[in-house]
């Protein structure tokens, strides 16, 4: 499994020199009590440079802003979520700062809270590891993931060909995901079949889409490591797992925007169909 020197060599980044400054949030739902001890475990492990409240580096706040809480009910499928999202913007944005922002419940008006809080709270980059079917009103719901100057990524999903939301929403980074094999120091990627794609079913085309395979918006826009079988290291209840899946990717990529620097002046997802 990738360690935070697999991935910053895999995709050469500057995450020594770059990042300082910007706030990447993570966007889940309930709480993971252990969230600040597994990260310190995490970043010490790797000779990360330390990221806890002490220096302001890691912030939790409930879904309305509050440092203080009350914070959401304990849940294990969760916190595993959070401890994942959060090491991998470790790795990729060791500079960064950590904004986590758990919601209430797993329902997408909690979620979409969690969301609005964290752009209001100065994220740059927003990381959303989650998503569900489809629904007729989304292209109203999306408002709550098109904040200007704010990087919004989101999963694709984990079960192959289907679109879900909000990787769907035009006001997003739709991240699908790869398998990343290494020989040597040489590391190449293909497609990792489980990750989510498509066409939405209600979502019109982005002007900056060009691609004749779908009529509405198409799903995904840039991918990163998910395959479970090349999957990354993660530390959760002070032990050590082996993660996979779009959840592993959408942070990734909202961390590289954070290194990038240049959120505010991206529109959307456009910014990748530029290069």
């Amino acid at each position: 499994a990738y360690g935070p020197a697999n991935l910053q060599a895999a995709y050469a980044l500057p995450s020594s020199t770059g990042g300082k400054g910007q706030t990447v949030a993570i966007v889940d739902a309930m709480n993971d009590p252990t969230a600040l001890s597994d990260l310190t475990k995490y970043r010490t492990t790797y000779h990360l440079p330390a990221c806890g409240t002490a220096n302001a580096c890691f912030r939790k706040v409930n879904q309305l802003g509050s440092v203080n809480g009350p914070f959401p009910a304990n849940n294990a499928g969760w916190a595993q979520e959070i401890s994942l999202d959060v090491d991998m913007v470790s790795a990729i944005c060791p500079n960064c700062h950590i904004l986590l922002v758990e919601s209430n419940t797993s329902s997408f008006n909690d979620l979409s809270t969690a969301v609005d809080t964290a752009a209001r709270l100065g994220a740059v980059a927003i990381s959303n590891s989650y998503g569900g079917s489809e629904f007729s009103s989304e292209v109203t719901a999306q408002s709550h993931y098109h904040h200007t100057g704010v990087m919004i990524t989101a999963s694709s999903g984990d079960s192959g060909y289907g679109p879900q939301f909000p990787a769907a929403s035009q006001y997003v980074t739709a991240v699908g995901g790869t398998s990343l094999t290494r020989v040597g120091s040489t590391f190449s990627e293909s497609v990792w079949s489980g990750a989510g794609s498509g066409c939405s079913v209600y979502m019109p085309k982005p002007g900056w889409q060009k691609d004749t395979g779908c009529h509405r918006r198409t799903i995904a826009d840039v991918s990163a490591v998910a395959d479970p079988n090349t999957g990354v290291v993660v530390v959760y209840n002070a032990a050590f797992y082996i993660f996979g899946g779009t959840s592993v990717s959408s942070p990734i990529i909202a961390s590289v925007y954070a290194l990038a620097g240049n959120a505010k002046t991206a529109i959307s997802g456009s910014f990748p169909y530029a290069h």
